[in-house]
C-alpha cells in the first residue's frame, strides 16, 4: 500500500533547486492532489488514520478487479476486461475460501476496527467536545465495517475492546444480531455526536446526516427479520430530508455550467462534487484535495475510472478526452437490462453525457475509410462482409465493430469520468469520490415507506427523483412523463425500487450490497441476459451465495477456537 505524501518543505526544496534552472524545465513540476497532513494531537491523527484507511480499502489498485466484485454477478453489469478476483462474483460455483476480494475485504474491515476500537479506548472517558467527536466517528467506522461484515458473511466475530498487543487465536462468530445490537448503538452515538454538516470542515468528515443515512440503510437491512425497524428507518431518513439543507440537483450548476452536459451530469464533475461547490444533494463526499485539514486524500491508484470507463482509445479515430472520461479499461459493461428497456424516454439520467452510448471521432486531422457489413457495424474496408465502405473524418459519429461493445467501447456510465491532461494514462482517480447524496436518500425512504405498506408514500419519494429527472422533458411538451403511481409500486414491489435504485445510482452504488441486503440477488441475477463468452456468464449461483466465505488463513490462525464455515464453503 502506497501512500502519496510530498511534504510542504519537500516541494518548497524542489521548487528552489528548480528555480536555478530553465523555466523550459516545468514539465518536471508534479501536481500533488493529495496528502495526509499529520498533527501533534495523537486521538486527531487516529481519526485521520481511519479516513486514511477507509481510502486504501476502496482505493486499492493492486487487483484492479476488487471493484468490479461489487458489480458483476448482478442484474446491472458483465465483465469485460477480467482481472481475476472478481470471477468468483459471477460464476459462483468457483467461488471458495481463498477468493481474493473476500479475503481483502474480511482483513481491512477488521484493521479498521481495530484502530476504531483504540480510538474508542484513548477518548471515551475524556468526555470533552472534541473527544466525543473523535469517538463518534470512530463508531461511525465501526459501525460501517460490522455492517458490511454481517450482510456480506452473516455471523461474524464481534471485537469492541482494545486489542492492539494480544492477538487472539480463539474468536467464534456472533449472531448477526448481537452484531447488529452493536451497530444500532455505535450509530445512535454517532448521530447525537458527530457535527451537523455545516460544521464539518471538509467534506470527507462525516457528519450527523452521513450518520443517519448509513442507520437508515442498516435499519431496512434489520427490518427484513424485525419489521419495527423500517418505522426507525423511515424517521432518521426524514430527518435529513426535512432538514432544510439538501435539496435535489435541477439546474445546471459550477465549473462547467455554460458548457456541454446536463445538471444530473454536474454533479459528478470534478470540481462541482462536494457540498461546498455548489452539490446540493451530497451528504459525504470523499475530497481529493493537498494539504487541507483532513481531505482524506488517497493511497495507492483508485480505479473507479478505470473500471466504469470504456477503453474507447482503442477505437481507431478516437482519443482520451475530458469530455468523454479519460482513459478507462472497462473492466466491467452494463448489462443489457440496463442499457435497453429500464430508462423511459427523456429521463435525463439516461442521456449521452451520463450514458454514454455515442462517440464522435475527435482525434486530429482523422481521416480513414472503412466498410460497413449489412447490420451497419465496422469492418476494414477490404473486408469480404462490406457492403458499402465510407470515409469517416474527425467529428464524425464513430461506428462500432461487434467486438467493440464487449470491450473497447460497451455502453458506460460517465460518473467516474476524469481526465488531467497532464497526465493522459491516468493510472489513478484524482477526482472526489460521492459517496452518500439525497437521491439515495429519497430512494431508501421510499424502500422503507414501502415495507410498511405505505405506497402512496412510496410513490412521493420516487416521484420527486422523477421530478428532477425529467423536468426538461416534461417542460418541452411531455408535462406527465415519467410521473409514478401508487399502482406501480403496488404492481412490481420492491422490484420497482430496485429498478429505480439502477437508473439513478448506477456507478455508485454497490450493487452486490443491496440486493444482498435486500434478499434479491438470486433472482435479480435472471434480468441480466447479456450474451458473452461462456466464461464471462453468470453461472452456478445457489441461495448459499448470498454469504461469503469465510477466508481460509483466518480459520486456519484461528487455533484455540472453530470459527465454522458458511454454508456451502467446506470444500
Amino acid at each position: 500500500m502506497k501512500l502519496r505524501n510530498i511534504s510542504a518543505a519537500a516541494i518548497a526544496a524542489a521548487t528552489m533547486i528548480m528555480g536555478t534552472t530553465s523555466c523550459s524545465d516545468s514539465f518536471l513540476d508534479e501536481k500533488v492532489f493529495s496528502s495526509y497532513p499529520t498533527t501533534t494531537d495523537a486521538s486527531e491523527n487516529l481519526a485521520i488514520g481511519l479516513y486514511r484507511m477507509y481510502a486504501g480499502l476502496w482505493g486499492m489498485s493492486g487487483s484492479q478487479g476488487f471493484l468490479s466484485s461489487f458489480q458483476v454477478g448482478t442484474d446491472v453489469c458483465t465483465p469485460a476486461q477480467v482481472q481475476g478476483v472478481e470471477i468468483g462474483m459471477y460464476r459462483y460455483n468457483e467461488l471458495n475460501q481463498e477468493n481474493g476480494t473476500v479475503s481483502f475485504l474480511w482483513e481491512k474491515l477488521y484493521e479498521m476496527i481495530a484502530n476504531a476500537n483504540l480510538l474508542i479506548y484513548n477518548e471515551e472517558a475524556k468526555g470533552d467536545a472534541a473527544a466525543k467527536r473523535n469517538v463518534a466517528e470512530a463508531k461511525f467506522f465501526r459501525a460501517y465495517c460490522y455492517d458490511l461484515l454481517v450482510t456480506y458473511w452473516g455471523a461474524v466475530p464481534l471485537e469492541t475492546e482494545k486489542n492492539m498487543n494480544n492477538p487472539r487465536t480463539d474468536y467464534k462468530r456472533n449472531t448477526v444480531a448481537e452484531v447488529n445490537t452493536q451497530i444500532e448503538r455505535d450509530l445512535e452515538y454517532a448521530i447525537a455526536n458527530l457535527p451537523d454538516m455545516d460544521d464539518v470542515k471538509t467534506g470527507t468528515r462525516v457528519s450527523k446526516d452521513a450518520a443517519r443515512q448509513l442507520a437508515g440503510q442498516v435499519y431496512l437491512r434489520i427490518g427484513m427479520t424485525d419489521d419495527k425497524y423500517y418505522a426507525k428507518a423511515e424517521t432518521v431518513l426524514s430527518d435529513i430530508i426535512g432538514s432544510g439543507k439538501y435539496e435535489l440537483v435541477k439546474k445546471r450548476y459550477g465549473v462547467n455550467a455554460s458548457g456541454n452536459g446536463d445538471y444530473f451530469n454536474d454533479m459528478f464533475r470534478k470540481g462541482n462534487i462536494r457540498y461546498s461547490q455548489g452539490n446540493t444533494e451530497a451528504i459525504w463526499t470523499f475530497d481529493l484535495d493537498y494539504n487541507k485539514e483532513v481531505n482524506g486524500g488517497y493511497i495507492d491508484y483508485p480505479q473507479h475510472r478505470r473500471v466504469w470507463v470504456a477503453a474507447y482509445y482503442n477505437c481507431p479515430g478516437m482519443i482520451n478526452a475530458d469530455s468523454l472520461g479519460g482513459r478507462g479499461i472497462a473492466r466491467l459493461r452494463l448489462s443489457n437490462f440496463i442499457k435497453y428497456g429500464l430508462y423511459d424516454e427523456g429521463d435525463v439520467r439516461n442521456s449521452n453525457y451520463n450514458i454514454r452510448r455515442t462517440l464522435y471521432l475527435n482525434k486530429p486531422k482523422f481521416s480513414q475509410e472503412f466498410g460497413i457489413d449489412a447490420d451497419g457495424w465496422r469492418v476494414a474496408a477490404d473486408d469480404a462482409n462490406a457492403v458499402r465502405k465510407v470515409t469517416l473524418k474527425t467529428g464524425d459519429k464513430y461506428i462500432p465493430a461487434k467486438t467493440d461493445s464487449l470491450a473497447n467501447f460497451p455502453v458506460y456510465s460517465t460518473k467516474w469520468g476524469q481526465y488531467d491532461p497532464d497526465n493522459d494514462f491516468g493510472y489513478e482517480m484524482v477526482k472526489d469520490w460521492p459517496l452518500m447524496r439525497l437521491g439515495e436518500t429519497y430512494l431508501l425512504r421510499a424502500e422503507a415507506r414501502f415495507r410498511q405498506g405505505n405506497y402512496r408514500g412510496a410513490a412521493e419519494d420516487i416521484n420527486q427523483l422523477r421530478d428532477r429527472a425529467f423536468k426538461d422533458y416534461r417542460d418541452a411538451g411531455h408535462p406527465n412523463a415519467g410521473a409514478v403511481t401508487v399502482a406501480d409500486i403496488q404492481a412490481k414491489g420492491i422490484d420497482f425500487i430496485l429498478d429505480e435504485r439502477a437508473r439513478e445510482l448506477i456507478g455508485e452504488e454497490s450493487r452486490r450490497y443491496t440486493l444482498v441486503r435486500t434478499h434479491t440477488l438470486g433472482e435479480r441475477i435472471k434480468l441480466n441476459t447479456d450474451k458473452a463468452s461462456e466464461d464471462k456468464l453468470i453461472k452456478g449461483f445457489t441461495d448459499n451465495n448470498y454469504l461469503w466465505p469465510l477466508p481460509l488463513n483466518d480459520i486456519q490462525l484461528n487455533k484455540d477456537a472453530v470459527l465454522e464455515q458458511n454454508p456451502g464453503y467446506d470444500e
